[in-house]
């Protein structure tokens, strides 16, 4: 292979590379980093579009590190906080169970009590007065079962 241009000539890809070996044929490429190389066909344009979307991916990784370390930083910062003083979290954790129990109770009472007013007011609609007259020009949609 020779020079031509300032790029140096290549053999064909196709020709194996022990038969090159073999007939004293090599590639010769430039001292260049792997990512360089196989670049010399390429348009300036094309150049450019690579080094920039190069540089849109270091910045994207950069920032995916820097958030990482901000969750982990996080977390430690509450370990650390839940250690230090340990008694004192188990009972705020006692008197959250607590007070989860109560709110699950509450919930449940609302909810039966939501059942009974829904029925309550289904019966009402049947015989209401209101509903049932015919000089009633707004029409009152049914609701929906819950």
């Amino acid at each position: 292979a020779g020079h031509r241009d300032g790029h140096l000539e290549t053999l064909p890809g196709s020709w194996p590379p022990a038969l090159r070996r073999r007939l004293g044929l090599f590639i010769l490429t430039p001292h260049l980093p792997n990512s360089a190389l196989g670049t010399c066909h390429q348009s300036p344009e094309d150049d450019d579009r690579k080094v920039r979307r190069r540089e849109k991916n270091r910045v994207a990784a950069q920032r995916s590190r820097k958030k990482q370390t901000q969750k982990a930083d996080k977390l430690h910062e509450f370990y650390a906080s839940v250690n230090s003083d340990g008694e004192e979290t188990e009972q705020e954790y006692e008197c959250l169970e607590q007070e989860n129990t109560m709110l699950r109770r509450e919930i449940g009472k609302l909810t039966e009590e939501l059942k009974h007013l829904t029925e309550a007011l289904k019966e009402h609609e049947k015989m209401c007065p209101l509903l049932l007259c015919p000089l009633n020009f707004v029409p009152v949609p049914p609701r929906p079962d819950p």
